[in-house]
Order: structure tokens, then sequence, then C-alpha cells
């Protein structure tokens, strides 16, 4: 297919939407995300690659357009899973849980099938995502009680 037809990852909603259900199950605990799942009644699937933990190399620029350099090295877990109709799931987690890496690789994979769709985003990510904005503004609002407003005194021998 010609470069300039295809649509950008960017523009493809399907794409945005789907690491939008990524984004929050990576920052979701284990716990949750199987609590979710727990409606589906273990879908049925095979783990393509089991979940297996490395480290990666993290990189940085200075003020964003900077010389790229090494910053550190993280550690990942990473699975695939495939439905047994055909979709397949991937997952990439901070830290070493197999177990979180597996339930997002199969959440990703049930996301991808339209019949499980509204079911992930309704038991697993809806409750996930309400839990994350409530701590984010709770956040918010502790930052916001720290703020110090400076100003200028002016005394009048100051002319």
């Amino acid at each position: 297919m010609d470069a300039m037809l295809a649509p950008s990852a960017a523009e493809d909603p399907y794409v945005a939407d789907r690491r939008a259900a990524l984004t929050v199950l990576a920052e979701a605990a284990a716990g949750e995300i199987a609590s979710g799942l727990s409606v589906l009644a273990q879908a049925p699937h095979a783990e393509i690659r089991p979940a297996e933990t490395g480290l990666v190399m993290v990189r940085g620029r200075i003020g964003g357009d900077g010389a790229a350099f090494n910053l550190g090295e993280a550690t990942v877990t990473r699975c695939a899973v495939q439905l047994a109709t055909g979709e397949v799931g991937f997952a990439y987690v901070l830290g070493r849980d197999q177990e979180k890496a597996r339930l997002v690789a199969l959440c990703d994979a049930l996301w991808q099938s339209k019949e499980h769709r509204e079911t992930i985003e309704h038991d697993v990510l809806a409750p996930i995502r309400a839990r994350q904005q409530q701590a984010r503004g709770r956040t918010r609002e502790e930052t916001a009680a720290t703020k110090v407003d400076f100003f200028t005194l002016v005394r009048g021998d100051n002319e």
C-alpha cells in the first residue's frame, strides 16, 4: 500500500483508542485487572510468548532535541497471547510482575475482539480510569494547597 494513502497512527481512532486502553492498563495494579476480567470467566487463549522479564535501555534528550544519551536501564516484563478467534494481544509493563503482563496482554487481545470490547471497556477499563482520575484529582488538590503567592510589598519610603 502506498505510504501516502495509509493513515498515520495519530489519525487512526482505532489505534488511539487501543493506545489509551493500554495506557490505563499499564498504570493499573494486577488485582484491579484480574477483578475486572472475572466477568469473562477466563477467555480461552494461548500464550504465544510467555511472560518474561528483562532489561531495556532508557534513553533521554536534554531539552527534547539535544543529542540522545543513555539514562539507565529499566526492568520490563513482556507477554503475548492469542485468543481462539485469532486476536493477538501484547503487553510490556515496567517491573517484574509477570501476572500483570499476562493480564494486560489478555485484555489487549479481548479489546481487539468486537465481541468483547464493550465488556472490557465497561468492566475493566472504566473502574480503573475512574480510580486513576480520582487519584490525579487528589494529587492536584494537594499540590494546589502548597501554592505560594509571592508579591512585592511597596512601602511609602521607596519613592
